[in-house]
């Protein structure tokens, strides 16, 4: 199988990309999207990102807790979400935002897979 270089992905798909790197909250991918995406609704980005989990580059996780070796809790990636049922995940637009509470258990990260980290950067 080949895989592209992410100068062959479209901004919007490097910026789902970056966010899978980071580990980062799914609402975190708003700030590497360019206009008219950025201010955008999400129904603009779910075609977006479809692809890329149906690649197999990228899984949609919730965060779970995790304690660390040293005694410290934190969060990591749950098990990811079976394919059949990101789109409806992602078609609420709740996950898509900071939660008000400011507590990230249960918010929707995404994850590189195995395919996902051999893109070359």
């Amino acid at each position: 199988m080949s895989y592209p270089a992410t100068d062959q992905l479209s901004s919007a798909e490097r910026a789902f990309m970056i966010n899978a790197t980071e580990i980062d909250i799914l609402a975190g991918v708003w700030g590497d999207l360019d206009e008219p995406l950025h201010s955008g609704p999400v129904s603009a980005l779910v075609p977006i990102l479809l692809p890329l989990v149906d690649r197999g580059w990228i899984e949609v996780c919730r965060l779970a807790p995790w304690t660390a070796p040293d005694g410290s809790l934190g969060l990591q990636p749950g098990l990811p979400i079976p394919k059949q049922d990101v789109p409806a995940v992602l078609a609420d637009i709740e996950n898509w935002e900071y939660p008000q509470s400011g507590e990230w258990l249960g918010c929707l990260t995404l994850t590189l897979t195995e395919a996902g980290r051999e893109i070359p950067r």
